[in-house]
């Protein structure tokens, strides 16, 4: 009896010792011993088909987090298309605290609710990181007319009928992108004969099926289309041009147009989400855009990182909105 009772006081401090001694050799140990971890693979959303801006991030950055071996599970992108995010949004708000489900969020998540098209909006979800600003860009067939944006406006002006397809609702990101460039080449914003298709990548085909005459989109998830010589692009809405593949892009500015639009994205996640689940995506996704791996893939979509933790991030979000109220306001399409 003494001999065990000599072995289990042995072990019972033995363990701390070794965890003690662990924390100061192994890089994390001590992290990982407190800090709270994905115990199953984590649902990763795009609200929108697949090729779209949302679905760019969450497969371009769930690759990065498995090629870096960031996390102890794997980050699954999974399609969740419709309402130009609007049926996500409902699905994941009602799963309050799961925190094993993310989503991929940019300007939608405020602007289709101040449309009327969505009872959720920003404040129902529970903000993670803003990681990326991507830019507008805007495409023509390879054998459309249309060489320059003005041409393009030129266009619309003569013929308000011509329709130019974008990824968004109407009245949210890829609409605003439009009309605020063809307002400020002197149209009316009202005047863009915008039609809506459920993601970017949907409304890339449709320019390429001759459905549409032009489309506007994420300067990143167009990209690998225009390596693809069916389409060309006219302008970027960035104040200088862009680095790497979107380099011979010229921007609204270079062509006499006094106009930029940055387009943000992030990570959002179910509302009343536990803090310490926050506290670990906020920290994984602050190390991933320091990686090789995000970098190459950062530059190669054409994008600039923009990293804020959860707490900015939520701020930013309610400036959002106020600054969103207004443009919708001046559109006429305020709804909210």
């Amino acid at each position: 009896m003494k001999k065990n009772s000599r072995l289990l006081l042995k072990k019972r401090y033995l363990a701390p010792l070794l965890c003690a001694v662990a924390a100061l050799l192994i890089p994390g140990f001590a992290l990982a011993q407190s800090q709270w971890q994905p115990t199953r693979p984590v649902e990763y959303i795009a609200p929108a088909n697949p090729g779209g801006g949302w679905d760019t991030l969450v497969r371009t950055t769930a690759n990065v987090i498995r090629a870096e071996n960031l996390s102890n599970q794997n980050f699954s992108p999974i399609n969740v298309p419709g309402g130009g995010g609007a049926v996500a949004w409902a699905q994941i708000a009602r799963d309050n605290r799961n925190p094993h489900k993310l989503f991929a969020t940019s300007p939608p998540i405020i602007l289709v609710p101040l449309m009327g098209n969505s009872r959720f909006n920003h404040q129902d979800f529970t903000p993670i990181a803003r990681l990326i600003t991507d830019y507008s860009i805007v495409l023509v067939r390879a054998d459309s007319p249309y060489q320059t944006i003005n041409e393009l406006f030129a266009a619309i002006k003569a013929n308000p009928g011509l329709s130019v397809g974008g990824g968004s609702a109407t009245g949210s990101m890829d609409h605003i992108a439009i009309a605020g460039g063809a307002a400020a080449a002197g149209l009316p914003a009202s005047g863009v004969n915008y039609i809506a298709f459920s993601g970017g990548g949907e409304a890339m085909i449709a320019l390429i099926g001759n459905h549409v005459e032009a489309t506007v989109t994420g300067a990143g998830e167009a990209s690998a289309q225009l390596a693809g010589g069916r389409m060309r692009a006219l302008a970027v809405s960035s104040p200088e041009r862009l680095s790497g593949p979107l380099a011979d892009v010229p921007t609204y500015k270079e062509q006499g147009i006094d106009y930029t639009f940055d387009i943000w994205r992030g990570v959002m996640a179910p509302k009343d989400m536990p803090k310490e689940a926050v506290a670990y995506y906020e920290d994984l996704f602050a190390r991933m855009i320091e990686t090789p791996t995000w970098k190459q893939a950062r530059d190669q979509l054409g994008w600039l990182d923009a990293y804020q933790d959860g707490e900015t991030f939520g701020k930013f979000l309610d400036e959002q909105l106020d600054q969103f109220s207004t443009v919708l306001g001046d559109m006429g399409l305020l709804r909210n």
